[in-house]
């Protein structure tokens, strides 16, 4: 019986989390629930899971995650301020069950220089298929990883074709529905970027050992090239519920948990390389990465804001990677500890309002 604690338990994965559980009462017991501002829908899923221990804010969630007795800690919050509440997990000893990649994005060396080995378990479904291929290998034989993209709602657009986007369009992604900021990363690949970075520092692989190929299916979840030439392929049908399952168990698989392919009915899959001069927001996170240091919370803190004001009307859809790349060439790395990711946040999100005011003009 493993103790779970749920961050952003009112969200998507929180969401599909407490279903997973609630049909597997014998493997999980909820201890603990924390949300943003859904005060309500917390107290619901409280009593439905005989749920004592909750909290609402980022801050309330750290001081759970460091209270409550617990196995696993899955941090689905969105956004960096989940940092926090990583690093409250990490430094308690309990398994960290990661959905939050801006976490790890943003506080990087800060949160690998604490974690154990094994202890934070990937759930996003990238980095779940790849740990999953891991398993067949070992360190020393792998020879690169591969990350799987939709390619969004304009695969196959040239860049200029995207300069008339609207925010209803780049909302309509063809297989996931992830909120506002996420799913127009998508089709802008800067969610994809994000995932390489985190990949970085999940698996120690080198950027220019991580590749990305798009595959519109969503089927092959990622992939790991390892050095004899065999490349092993994680595929099941796009449902976060088999990630979020092996988050709470790993590395114990949890039976019935998704549906399996069917292999009865005729099926292609296609992968193809990335358009790089359409979508250069991969490339851009592979250099914010090899930077280091508080560059990749600089990437993410201004790309948020850049998304806002594309949504808000105030700039064009192409001006989102120009905002994120001015305000990474402005930037000088500062300290890398809690306080100082938080003040390159605000710098960048200060530097980056000024850029989209000068750009609205």
């Amino acid at each position: 019986m493993r103790r779970v604690i749920i961050l952003g338990s009112t969200g998507s994965i929180g969401v599909q989390a407490l279903d997973v559980i609630a049909a597997n009462r014998d493997r999980f017991e909820v201890v603990g629930l924390a949300a943003g501002t859904n005060g309500a829908l917390v107290a619901e899923q409280a009593a439905a899971f005989g749920v004592t221990e909750t909290a609402l804010g980022a801050d309330d969630a750290a001081r759970l995650v460091r209270s409550v007795d617990a196995d696993v800690v899955l941090n689905g919050i969105t956004g960096s301020v989940g940092l926090g509440p990583t690093l409250a997990a990490l430094e308690t000893g309990k398994t960290l069950a990661l959905a939050n990649k801006e976490s790890l994005i943003v506080g990087g060396e800060l949160v690998t220089g604490i974690a154990a080995p094994g202890q934070i378990v990937p759930v996003d479904s990238e980095h779940s298929a790849i740990a999953q291929a891991l398993r067949s290998g070992t360190a020393g034989e792998v020879r690169r990883l591969v990350l799987t993209a939709s390619g969004g709602p304009f695969r196959g657009r040239s860049r200029e074709s995207l300069r008339d986007v609207t925010p209803r369009e780049a909302l309509a992604h063809p297989t996931w529905d992830m909120g506002l900021v996420v799913t127009t990363n998508s089709s802008t690949l800067v969610n994809k970027g994000l995932e390489v970075i985190e990949a970085h520092y999940l698996f120690d692989v080198t950027y220019e050992n991580i590749d990305v190929t798009v595959h519109p299916q969503s089927i092959v979840h990622s992939m790991v090239e390892f050095t004899d030439g065999s490349t092993l392929a994680q595929a099941s049908p796009p449902d976060m519920r088999l990630p979020i399952s092996l988050g709470l168990d790993w590395p114990n698989r949890v039976p019935g948990v998704g549906a399996p392919l069917d292999w009865t009915t005729a099926s292609e899959w296609t992968f193809a390389p990335l358009d790089e001069e359409a979508f250069p927001a991969v490339a851009l996170a592979k250099r914010v990465g090899v930077q280091g240091g508080t560059f990749p919370a600089v990437f993410n803190a201004s790309n948020e804001q850049a998304v806002l004001a594309f949504h808000a009307g105030a700039i064009g859809y192409l001006d989102i990677l120009d905002v994120v790349e001015r305000t990474v060439d402005a930037h000088s790395t500062g300290e890398l500890s809690l306080a100082g990711v938080l003040d390159a946040e605000r710098w960048a999100r200060a530097f980056a309002d000024d850029t989209i005011g000068s750009l609205a003009r």
